[in-house]
């Protein structure tokens, strides 16, 4: 079976690959124009959505696509062919993208950029800081790695509420609900979490509205996609003290241009879509399982719907 392996880390993935799989014919490169030599022979793709959609639109096609990435927004432009099996990263980002979100509520709640703030100005800074215990948090994209991350943030008092595709009855949440009552649930949140995917229904949902609705006190973290958020709303929002800080992943444009207002807004970190990176011996574990059940005709592992987008 000959394997494409269209990815910047190709040759990490070709070493592990070849560790459990020596029966693979692997033919691995970042550069576009060595793919494309290669493409027409390989009917299984594994690499990142970016590099393998410039070969879906240079004509070559796969049986089917593993992507490295949990989104592959690349992947569904309308001028690409949908008539191949997708699968995108599962089940290997929940504990990273949980600590991530950990890490900056602890960063929040003990005011520590503030504090080195105060250290830079030689000025004793002796507020009292917040426990996580009791605080309220929105997961907003409560799936696979929005429900690792409630199970990351349980046993540490966190109230879990979650909003999904519609509303369900989900452990460790105490509610959760479909997108239609975002605004209900964001209002009382300390801490608003989007990790949803780029779709229609998930554009621009952050915006002046919604943060209208929000405590004074709230966090919000985007570690989905840019475009759910208004830039222009957030900034202004943060501007006249509608909520306590931001932390930005994801940008609708990356890397961020310069001069754009995120970068000079206050109280607001950019975090340079590093929240949750693919670790390669996870992802060719999931690889091998999917590979697997595509030879005996199963379902895969994280299979996209084009319709839906996810």
């Amino acid at each position: 079976m000959r394997v494409l392996i269209g990815e910047i880390a190709h040759a990490r993935y070709a070493e592990l690959l070849q560790q459990v799989a020596p029966e693979l014919e692997l033919f691995g490169s970042a550069d576009p124009l060595e793919l494309a030599r290669w493409a027409g022979s390989c009917p299984l793709w594994l690499g990142q959505p970016d590099l393998l959609a410039a070969l879906l639109r240079q004509g070559h096609q796969p049986q089917w696509l593993q992507s490295t990435w949990a989104g592959i927004t690349p992947l569904l432009a309308t001028d690409l062919p949908h008539n191949y099996q997708l699968s995108r990263a599962v089940g290997i980002f929940g504990q990273v993208m949980a600590e991530y979100v950990l890490c900056h509520l602890l960063a929040h709640e003990r005011q520590l950029f503030a504090r080195l703030a105060a250290q830079v100005e030689q000025h004793w800074d002796s507020r009292l800081p917040q426990s996580l215990a009791g605080r309220r948090a929105l997961i907003v994209g409560s799936g696979d790695i929005g429900q690792s991350v409630a199970r990351f943030l349980a046993p540490f008092g966190i109230e879990l509420y979650g909003v999904a595709s519609s509303a369900r009855v989900l452990a460790p949440f105490v509610e959760v609900v479909g997108l239609d009552q975002l605004p209900r649930l964001a209002s009382q949140a300390d801490y608003l979490i989007n990790l949803l995917p780029d779709t229609p229904a998930t554009r621009d949902i952050y915006d002046a509205a919604l943060f209208a609705r929000l405590k004074p006190g709230a966090l919000l973290i985007n570690a989905g996609r840019g475009v759910a958020v208004v830039d222009a709303d957030l900034v202004a929002a943060l501007q006249q003290g509608q909520l306590a800080g931001a932390v930005i992943d994801v940008c609708r444009q990356e890397p961020l241009p310069a001069g754009h207002p995120f970068w000079t807004a206050p109280r607001l970190l950019l975090t340079g879509h590093s929240s949750a990176p693919t670790e390669p011996r996870l992802l060719v574990q999931l690889f091998i399982d999917n590979l697997q059940r595509y030879q005996a005709g199963g379902e895969l592992r994280g299979a996209v719907d084009f319709a839906r987008g996810y």
